[in-house]
């Protein structure tokens, strides 16, 4: 580590300026200033959980290359504190910081069920698979209090309506009866993200997320109850975790996932200041380096923006982490598939149960 101050089980190092708020990095440093004249603590690493009261909790994704057409997101925020994640600009449209404040300001959303269920017995809704979480992991630590996920899956299971989840976190277990009964008429499919094998790396990566130990056993149990799952190994950031596709793959297959998916790491919007800042404390000794190797990923720049290269990434780095994905799939994923999920079940419970002709 860095000699500079390192706050332990976050990722990110500090907040980063709103780009929505006008005098954010002034109102920051006059509250600073006022904490240290006056004896008080200016930053607190508490986790907050914040309610909040959305109109509607189904997204329709416009992103070509997403992979989803529609998700939703019982939380805002995340404590997993992923230092990469995409999703810590969206903090900001609700006044909040990319950064730490994306850690520890946990925004809510306790009606994520019915809104979820107004949604799906709607006369004019058809059935096109929901992926919860498109945005942040509906399994992170809020979960456990709050069981929002759970409530969610519920009416999922209600209504035989299709859906998908993405999680880093173990917790997807505690509901495996639900999963279990959604997968009885091919209604669930689960995607387990796996960034390294190594737990060093990982929690400086993701400091609290459930150990690799632990996602290879989800993975196995999801697998042996016949749930189908679908392996992340994303973000791959080159100089990190590169060198690990193969073996996490292999990994990943060796426990029963039926595929993987995997992206080149991008920096979009504050997430570039929050991981150069990050990095430079977390591995000093490698940081111009990896900075350096992400930015051949985009043709000299930490992001690119453009849909269909934005996430593979370009150039020859980006081309090496492609030939070793193919190959990991030839070697290890050959004459596996990831099933489609059941469309057809929905219209005839949108009641809440079966409609009889």
């Amino acid at each position: 580590m860095s000699s500079a101050k390192y706050i332990k089980g976050r990722g990110a190092q500090k907040n980063t300026g709103n780009k929505f708020l006008q005098y954010d990095f002034e109102m920051r440093d006059d509250f600073l200033e006022f904490c240290r004249l006056e004896g008080e603590v200016a930053e607190s690493n508490k986790t907050k959980y914040i309610p909040i009261f959305p109109k509607t909790i189904v997204n329709k994704v416009d992103s070509p290359d997403v992979g989803m057409m529609f998700s939703m997101n019982p939380y805002q925020g995340c404590e997993h504190g992923c230092i990469y994640c995409y999703a810590r600009n969206t903090h900001e449209y609700w006044g909040y910081s990319a950064g730490l404040d994306f850690e520890r300001q946990i925004l809510v959303k306790k009606s994520a069920p019915e809104l979820l269920e107004a949604k799906i017995k709607h006369k004019k809704w058809k059935a096109q698979t929901i992926v919860l979480s498109g945005n942040t992991d509906c399994y992170q630590p809020a979960e456990q209090k709050f069981e929002i996920t759970r409530k969610c899956l519920e009416v999922f299971l209600k209504y035989r309506h299709p859906v998908g989840i993405i999680t880093k976190n173990a917790l997807v277990l505690r509901d495996l009866d639900i999963l279990k009964e959604l997968n009885k008429d091919r209604l669930v499919g689960v995607n387990v993200s796996v960034t390294s094998l190594s737990e060093k790396t990982r929690r400086k990566l993701e400091p609290r997320t459930a150990s690799i130990k632990k996602r290879l056993k989800t993975i196995q149990i999801l697998s042996e109850n016949n749930i189908p799952v679908n392996a992340m190994l994303a973000p791959i950031i080159p100089g990190i975790n590169s060198h690990e596709l193969l073996p996490m793959a292999k990994a990943v297959a060796d426990h029963g996932a039926l595929s993987f998916g995997f992206t080149v790491v991008r920096l979009n919007g504050a997430i570039g200041q929050i991981f150069s800042d990050w990095i430079k404390k977390a591995m000093p000794d490698r940081a111009d380096k990896v900075l350096h190797q992400i930015q051949d990923c985009h043709g000299g720049s930490l992001n690119d923006s453009r849909f269909g290269t934005r996430s593979r990434g370009e150039g020859k780095i980006a081309e090496q982490i492609h030939e070793m994905a193919n190959l990991a799939r030839l070697r290890y994923f050959k004459e596996r598939t990831f099933p489609k999920l059941n469309m057809e079940l929905h219209e005839q419970y949108k009641d809440g149960q079966m409609k009889l002709f």
